[in-house]
């Protein structure tokens, strides 16, 4: 297992890096292509409300399947330590444990939800006329969201071990599966929000196949064996005390979408859950490239905090930083010369094209500042800093962005929504900046 992951500590960072981060990258573009493209067919086949509906559902598929996420984030940083130090039975027995916790606890979500799916979605917004939308589409898509949850904790896995590669492939497979089952299903066999939900669910299933054949056919230097199904209670508490970071951001990020689908409903009806529909895929496109940078600086730092060579982890937050924030910058400019035009590849709807771009040109003000709070709590996950990285991690959402959507509407109505973002954003990178640097000046 060592053979594989100790270039991580020898190589040059920036080769490193580009290494890592450019297939992260391509996977998390392809499935940003995915959400675009998912987007762009409901919008033009099945109409605005079918935006909203996906819009409603998407933060509840995303909190249940971050139980994989989350999983996978805080064995991973078990896994790359252990490598780091020379511990390969920590590292396979840390791999067991994943897949036991994350089957368990997504199948446990899943049913739970299943049996009052129509409260779930009302209490996500999902009013008026959105909600039969929204139950036809959620109906299926619950059933493909713990495939969901196995293929994101195999991605970290994965990567962890340094087959950056490989982890693209489960990222590029459920995006490849949707986008070409979307027209077949939608407009040739004429499913409407059926069609769309089934086009993703049949994406988690290939996503989820894809890794287990990785890890079953000899290629992954991680075995699954009886002894290491077995639930280590050290290895248990350590993957969610790391991996709790990951939960809990998603689980304050899911109570953002309660708020905020309910205070946009509440200033501008059904249109405004739809717009904010459409920045979300733009959020997921424009952010690729810095969430890709931050992938491949997560084993990157925890391999090398691990075996103590501490120059090598300032380098790599530096270059990590740096990259980040010149690409960051690049996307801003192309949102804000182009946005009417991008926006018109959604929708025909002419009150929605009006809308949506002043409010997407003031959501993506601070874009240039994201990656210095990414790369910050990511770094104190790395090396097993729980308490920072939780903190960090909830500071945009959970600190900032949730009370500003509560208050600044009541002055400024919907464009109070839409500029709580950027104020948010700056907050949260100012935080991180300071704690970042205190940290570099321990080490």
């Amino acid at each position: 297992m060592k053979n594989r992951s100790a270039h991580l500590g020898t190589a040059p960072i920036p080769k490193l890096l580009l290494e890592q981060a450019v297939p992260a990258s391509i996977g998390i573009l392809v499935m940003s292509i995915y959400g675009i493209v998912d987007t762009i067919f409901v919008g033009r086949f099945i109409g605005a409300l079918g935006i909203g509906a996906i819009t409603v559902v998407w933060p509840i598929t995303l909190l249940i399947s971050s139980i994989g996420m989350a999983i996978g984030i805080g064995g991973a940083s078990i896994i790359s330590r252990a490598l780091g130090a020379d511990n390969e039975d920590k590292a396979q027995r840390t791999f067991g444990n994943q897949v036991v916790l994350t089957l368990v606890l997504a199948i446990s979500a899943m049913l739970l939800c299943s049996f009052y799916i129509e409260d779930v979605l009302i209490l996500y917004g999902a009013k008026g006329d959105l909600l039969p939308y929204a139950i036809e589409y959620f109906q299926i898509i619950i059933y493909g969201i713990p495939f969901l949850a196995f293929a994101m904790m195999s991605n970290n896995v994965i990567r962890s071990e340094g087959a950056a590669r490989v982890a693209m492939f489960t990222m590029i497979t459920p995006a490849v599966l949707n986008i070409v089952l979307d027209p077949i299903l939608i407009i040739y066999f004429e499913m409407g929000m059926r069609g769309a939900a089934w086009a993703t669910t049949i994406g988690y299933i290939g996503s989820a196949g894809f890794a287990i054949w990785y890890f079953a056919s000899g290629r992954s230097e991680l075995r699954l064996t009886r002894q290491n199904l077995r639930l280590d209670f050290p290895i248990v508490k350590e993957i969610f005390s790391l991996g709790g970071v990951t939960l809990a951001r998603q689980g304050t990020i899911s109570v953002l979408y309660i708020i905020l689908n309910n205070t946009l409903y509440a200033y501008g009806g059904e249109l405004s859950i739809s717009i904010y529909g459409i920045i979300t895929r733009f959020m997921m496109i424009a952010n690729f490239p810095v969430l890709g940078v931050t992938q491949g600086f997560l084993p990157i730092a925890g391999f090398n905090y691990g075996a103590e060579k501490w120059g090598r982890v300032r380098e790599t937050i530096r270059i990590a930083i740096l990259s980040g924030t010149g690409l960051a910058i690049l996307l801003f400019a192309i949102i804000m010369i182009f946005t009417p035009s991008l926006v018109s590849v959604f929708t025909t709807d002419e009150d929605l094209l009006q809308q949506s771009t002043p409010a997407l040109r003031a959501s993506f003000l601070a874009m240039p500042l994201i990656c210095v709070q990414l790369i910050g709590s990511a770094y104190f996950q790395a090396i097993g800093k729980a308490l920072p990285a939780l903190l960090l991690t909830l500071s945009k959402q959970g600190f900032f962005l949730i009370p500003l959507i509560l208050i600044l509407p009541n002055y400024w109505g919907i464009y109070g929504v839409w500029f709580a973002f950027p104020i948010a954003d700056v907050l949260a990178a100012v935080v991180t900046f300071l704690f970042l640097r205190r940290a570099m000046r321990k080490l």
